[in-house]
Formats: C-alpha cells, sequence, structure tokens
C-alpha cells in the first residue's frame, strides 16, 4: 500500500510562524512535524509516499529529499502555489498513488496509530479512522453504526485525517478545487464508507496553542523514552 501525506496548506493560523516556514516543517520536540509521520509509516511498512505541495513546498521537498535516509521512496505532487483542497490535491496525485487502495494521512497531526492495521483496508470507498473529540471540536464530525460510519448523531467523534481511500471514490471529480467532505458524506449515505475508533495517542497542530500543546507532549515522550 502506497500513502500520501497531505502537506499543501498554507497554516493561516498559524500566522507569521508560516510566512516563510511550511506547516509541515514547524519544530515539534526539535524535529519536523511531518517525519513523525514519515517515520511512522515507515515502521509500519508503508515505505512508497507521496506528499502534495504547494505553499513553500520547495522547502519540504528539500527538507525530506528522496526519502532515501527515512528508508523511505518520497514523491512530490506539486500544486503551484495556492493549494487544491483535500480531494483536489488527491485527484492531482492519483497519477503517483496508482489503482489500489492508498492511505491518506494529514500532515498536521502526530498520532501513536498502528498504521499497519490499514494495510487490508478498505472493502468499501472508504475506511476512516475516529478519535474522541478534543477541546476544539466537542461536537465531532461524524459518527460509528455498526462498522458504518454516517453523519455525526448523539455519539459523534472526530475525524482523525487518517484515512484509506479507494480511487474510485474520487471518479466525479475532474481536476481543480475540491474539498473531501462531500465526497465522504456522498458515499456514507450509500454505505460506502467504513471506520473505527482509536483511543491512543492523537493530537493535531492547527493553531498556536495546539502546536504548543504537541510540542510539550511530545518533548515529555521523549524524555520519558530516554529515562
Amino acid at each position: 500500500m502506497k500513502a500520501m501525506i497531505l502537506a499543501a496548506g498554507r497554516g493561516e493560523r498559524l500566522r507569521p510562524m508560516t510566512d516563510r516556514l511550511p506547516k509541515p516543517l514547524l519544530p515539534v520536540a526539535g524535529r519536523p512535524l511531518i517525519e513523525y509521520t514519515v517515520e511512522s509509516l515507515v515502521a509500519a511498512g508503508v515505505g512508497e509516499i507521496v506528499i502534495n505541495l504547494a505553499w513553500l513546498g520547495e522547502l519540504i521537498e528539500t527538507a525530506l529529499g528522496d526519502g532515501r535516509r527515512f528508508g523511505a521512496v518520497i514523491r512530490y505532487s506539486h500544486e503551484g502555489r495556492i493549494g487544491l483542497e483535500t480531494a483536489g490535491g488527491i485527484v492531482h496525485a492519483l497519477g503517483l498513488l496508482g489503482d489500489e487502495p492508498f492511505l491518506v494521512v494529514n500532515g498536521d497531526i502526530v498520532t501513536d496509530f498502528p498504521f499497519q492495521r490499514l494495510r487490508d483496508q478498505p472493502t468499501d470507498l472508504a475506511h476512516l479512522v475516529l478519535v474522541p473529540n478534543p477541546r476544539h471540536n466537542k461536537n465531532g464530525d461524524f459518527s460509528i453504526s455498526r462498522g458504518r460510519v454516517v453523519a455525526a448523531a448523539e455519539h459523534s467523534l472526530t475525524f482523525s485525517g487518517v484515512g484509506v481511500y479507494r480511487p474510485e471514490l474520487f471518479q466525479s471529480c475532474q481536476p481543480g478545487r475540491h474539498r473531501l467532505a462531500p465526497l465522504l458524506r456522498e458515499a456514507m449515505v450509500r454505505g460506502k464508507v467504513t471506520g473505527e475508533r482509536y483511543d491512543g495517542f492523537w493530537m493535531d497542530s492547527g493553531t498556536k496553542e495546539r502546536l504548543h500543546e504537541l510540542n510539550e507532549k511530545m518533548i515529555n515522550l521523549t524524555e520519558t523514552e530516554h529515562e
């Protein structure tokens, strides 16, 4: 299975830090944020990685190179100065991702989710990993009912930014800017999206406050590992 890391976002809520450094390269416990995901994928046996690039994307390509030092093969999908949104970026990269289901991970998260668990997913159009609602998303995004992901209900969860998709999910999309949520909701109505809940470590870095919190947690984890 191949993986795609979404790294084309502008990071508006993290300005002015992201005026000169793309969000995936912001330091967390002394390392670029995106390196945690690259290494987790490789550790799970997912060594072919596609990264989409837009704002300051050349800096990401320079930092990670061809992936050899991580034991990976990294290819890049260039979207221009302005990104194509999530689904648009995936459509733009389909030629690099191939015809089989592929894993997609948001470039602004850190998690200890065992990615190897997803290597046989999905049987339908998509399989999503959902997590307990963080403080900044108390109402959640979706719910799980009998193994299927449905619109948010009483027991809602937050979409982690980790999912496996079949290329067929995007067959209605023409090249250009497209959001992922409408495609997923349409597939949910048809019962074509499975999902699972993960209660382990997961954090995103979407704001300055959350980036600071993530940095502190990762520093503590690193110190604990070296004790």
